[in-house]
Parts: structure tokens; sequence; C-alpha cells
């Protein structure tokens, strides 16, 4: 695939993005740099200061919303990104309506168990919809103990042996490996590339 056919691709491309925080902000910046053309983006958190070292954003943006700072970050770093920034809590039984006209959801939430609500409900009512996950997030290291298990449309990069983010040590190093690990999947997928 020449270079011009692959920045077309993505230029039509859109991706959803559950969750705006060291998984989202950097999944987003890193797809809005690559060259996806619509990013949809929700998230209901404002930026705090004791987040920084792992999210996107910056001092002047504590106490904004998550979205509207990072729709800024991205709008300063890339020409052309949609960004279609949703300030609102994603409820149980309609967590898919927000992604219902993009290509690709990436799940980038912090609770287990929100998780898996929005992982079931996308594989049950958007079935042709491909979402990518992320487990183990938590915790210092591991690198070669991540990988890409692919169930269907369902791609999950997982650390058998990290801790879920509302239980262990969240670093920049280890959420930025699983958040560019995320991007490469939808990449993969958006060209047509195996992941398997």
């Amino acid at each position: 695939m020449q270079n011009s056919e692959i920045t077309a691709r993505l230029k039509e491309a859109s991706v959803g993005i559950a969750g705006a925080g060291g998984l989202g902000s950097n999944v987003a910046m890193t797809l809005a740099r690559a060259g996806v053309g619509r990013l949809v983006i929700v998230d209901m958190d404002l930026v705090e200061k004791g987040n920084l070292d792992r999210q996107c954003f910056f001092l002047d943006q504590v106490g904004m919303p998550k979205v509207e700072a990072l729709k800024e970050n991205i709008e300063r770093a890339v020409e052309g990104v949609v960004v279609d920034a949703r300030e609102v809590m994603l409820d149980e039984g309609s967590m898919d309506e927000p992604f219902r006209d993009v290509d690709i959801i990436v799940e980038a939430l912090d609770l287990a168990e929100t998780k898996v609500r929005l992982i079931e409900e996308v594989l049950i009512k958007l079935p042709k919809t491909p979402i990518v996950a992320a487990s183990g997030v938590g915790g210092i290291g591991g690198s070669e103990r991540v990988s890409l298990r692919v169930s269907g449309t369902l791609y999950l990069i997982e650390d058998p042996h990290g801790i879920p983010c509302e239980e262990g040590i969240l670093t920049g190093p280890k959420v930025g490996l699983m958040a560019h690990w995320q991007a490469n999947t939808v990449m993969e997928i958006l060209l047509g590339g195996s992941c398997e």
C-alpha cells in the first residue's frame, strides 16, 4: 500500500474513544497525529493535576473538562482532524449510542466493571464494529507480558499479571505502552492489516 493510499484511508476513518484519561488521551493524540480524520471522544471527568504524569494535558488545563482540553490539544497539534468531544456519562443500556457511526471503538475506561459493560453492549448492539480494549494497565514493568488476544470483533491488549486501574499504581510508561498498542491495533484494522 502506497503512502498516499494510507493517508486517504485514514483521513476517511472515524474512531470512537470511550474515556479521555491515560489510555484515551494518548490513543486520541496518537491517532490524530497518524492522520485519522474523525475522533468521537466521550468522557465526563475534569483534568486533574495528579494525572498529568500519564495524560495528554497541561497544567493550565487543570479543572477543564477532559474532552474539551483534549480537543484543544489535538487541534493545536494536527490540522484537519474533526474532534467530536462529548462531555457525557456512558449510561448502562445506552453505552453504544455515541459510537453508532464510527468505524472502530476504543475502550479506554478505568473501572473493570464499566469496561466489561461497554464491551458487552458494543458486541451485542454493534456486532460489526471492532472494539479495541485494554486490561492490566496498572503496575510497573512487564512489557514482555503484554499481548493481543482477538475474539471476533474484540481486540484485547492485555497484561495478564498487570493490576486493574482502580487497584494499582498507574505510570506514564505502562499506560503509554498499552495506549500505543491500542492505537497500533486500530491502525492495523483500519488499513486491513492482520492483528492475529
